[in-house]
C-alpha cells in the first residue's frame, strides 16, 4: 500500500497523550480506535490506543480540502471540492487499513458542508463505494457535545462557568456549561450558520482592507449570535465577576495563538492549553490585519491555505468576546476527534453482558480525558 502524502508534521500532531498503554489479558497492547472528521474546510483523522491517562496517538492526518467552497452561493458541493475531499479520504482509508483499525472501532463523521449541501448524501455514498469509509452526517448538537468532551480537560477547575466555541469552516458551535457539584454540565448550546469559509466568502478581503471590512465580519457573527444565543442572568453574572472563561477550538484560533507567541514554527505543546487575555487576542488580530494576505501566507502558523480564513476566525472569536465579555480564553488544539475517541474508548471499557459458555468480556475503567 503506498505511503500517504499527509500534512506536514507541524499540523499532523494532535493530542499526543502520555501514559502507560492499556493491555489486554494476554499482555498485548489494546486495540486501536479511529476518529475521522470531514468538515467544511478540513479532513482530519486521528488513530489512537487507550492509555490509563486517556489515549496515545498512533497516527494522524490533516489536510485542508475546502469541501464547502462555494456552497453558500450554490447550495451544492462543487465537483473540484468533492474530488479534493475524496482524495484525502482515500488516504485516510489507507491509514485505517494499515494501522489495523477494525470497522467497529472507527467513527467517521461529516459535519456542516454535508449537512447543508443538496448533494451531501450523494458524496457520502460515493465515498462509501470508492473507499469503504462509512461517513455519518452528524447534527449540530452531537458536534457540539463531542467538541466539549474533547476539550473538557482544559477547563479551569476553579471556574463556575465555561463557554466553549468550536469554530468550523461552515458553522460555529457554542456550548454554555455551568458547575453542578464537582462537574461542568451543559446548560445550553447553539449552532451559528457561520464559519471561517462561509464568513470569508461573504466578506471577500478588499485591497487595502481596513477596519470597516473586519467590523463587517464581526457584525455578521454578532447578528447570528443575537438570533439564537443563550441568555441567562446568572451565567452573565459569573462571567462579569471573573468566575467564567472561554475555551476556543479551531485552526483559526490556534493560528491566532501561534501569531501571539511569535512562533517560527507551529508547536502544539505551546499552543494547546495556552491562556490568552482579551487584549492579547485583539493585538494578534491587529497584527494579522497589518500583515495583509501575503504576510499572513508567509506566517509559519498560518500558511497560504489559511491566509484568507484566519481573520474570519478572529472576527468570530471577537464577536463572541463582545457578547460574553471574559478576560480569559483558553486555546484548545483538540476537539471533535478527541471527543469521538474518548467516547468510543469509554464505551469499550464498559463490562459486557455474560454470554452462555463464555466469561465476561471487556474491562471496567473510568473514561479519561487527555492530559494537559
Amino acid at each position: 500500500m503506498p505511503e500517504p502524502n499527509g500534512a506536514p508534521r507541524r499540523r499532523d500532531e494532535r493530542s499526543r497523550v502520555q501514559g502507560a498503554s492499556m493491555r489486554d489479558s494476554s499482555g498485548r497492547d489494546g486495540p486501536v480506535f479511529g476518529a475521522l472528521d470531514l468538515g467544511t474546510n478540513n479532513c482530519r483523522l486521528l488513530i489512537a490506543r487507550p492509555a490509563r491517562a486517556g489515549f496515545r496517538v498512533v497516527d494522524s492526518f490533516s489536510r485542508i480540502v475546502r469541501l464547502g467552497e462555494g456552497l453558500s452561493r450554490t447550495g451544492r458541493l462543487d465537483e473540484a471540492a468533492m474530488d479534493r475531499a475524496y482524495d484525502a479520504l482515500a488516504l485516510c482509508a489507507e491509514r485505517v487499513v494499515r494501522r489495523g483499525v477494525d470497522s467497529a472501532r472507527l467513527n467517521a463523521v461529516a459535519t456542516q458542508a454535508c449537512r447543508q449541501a443538496e448533494n451531501g448524501q450523494e458524496f457520502i455514498d460515493r465515498v462509501r463505494r470508492g473507499t469503504g469509509l462509512k461517513l455519518r452526517i452528524i447534527d449540530p448538537v452531537e458536534e457540539a457535545r463531542l467538541s466539549v468532551e474533547g476539550c473538557i480537560n482544559l477547563f479551569d477547575p476553579k471556574a463556575e462557568a465555561v463557554l466553549v466555541i468550536d469554530v468550523g469552516g461552515g458553522s460555529t458551535e457554542l456550548s454554555w456549561l455551568r458547575k453542578s457539584g464537582a462537574e461542568m454540565k451543559t446548560v445550553a448550546w447553539m449552532s451559528a450558520p457561520l464559519g471561517v469559509v462561509t464568513l470569508a466568502e461573504r466578506h471577500p478581503e478588499p485591497a487595502g482592507a481596513g477596519a470597516a471590512w473586519y467590523e463587517a465580519m464581526v457584525g455578521d457573527m454578532s447578528a447570528a449570535l443575537s438570533a439564537g444565543s443563550f441568555d441567562d442572568a446568572e451565567f452573565r453574572r459569573l462571567f462579569a465577576t471573573g468566575q467564567g472563561h472561554l475555551v476556543g477550538t479551531s485552526g483559526a484560533i490556534t493560528s491566532l495563538a501561534g501569531v501571539h507567541l511569535n512562533l517560527r514554527r507551529y508547536q502544539r505543546d505551546r499552543v494547546d492549553g495556552l491562556w490568552m487575555t482579551r487584549a492579547e487576542c485583539d493585538a494578534a488580530a491587529e497584527k494579522l490585519k497589518a500583515l495583509g494576505p501575503k504576510g499572513r501566507a508567509a506566517e509559519a502558523c498560518i500558511g497560504p491555505d489559511r491566509a484568507d480564513l484566519v481573520l474570519a476566525g478572529a472576527a468570530i472569536l471577537d464577536a463572541v468576546q463582545r457578547a460574553w465579555p471574559s478576560e480569559r480564553v483558553r486555546v484548545a488544539d483538540r476537539g471533535l476527534r478527541e471527543g469521538m475517541l474518548l467516547q468510543q474508548m469509554r464505551e469499550a471499557r464498559k463490562p459486557q453482558r455474560r454470554r452462555r459458555g463464555r466469561g465476561r468480556g471487556g474491562q471496567t475503567a473510568g473514561a479519561a480525558a487527555p492530559e494537559t
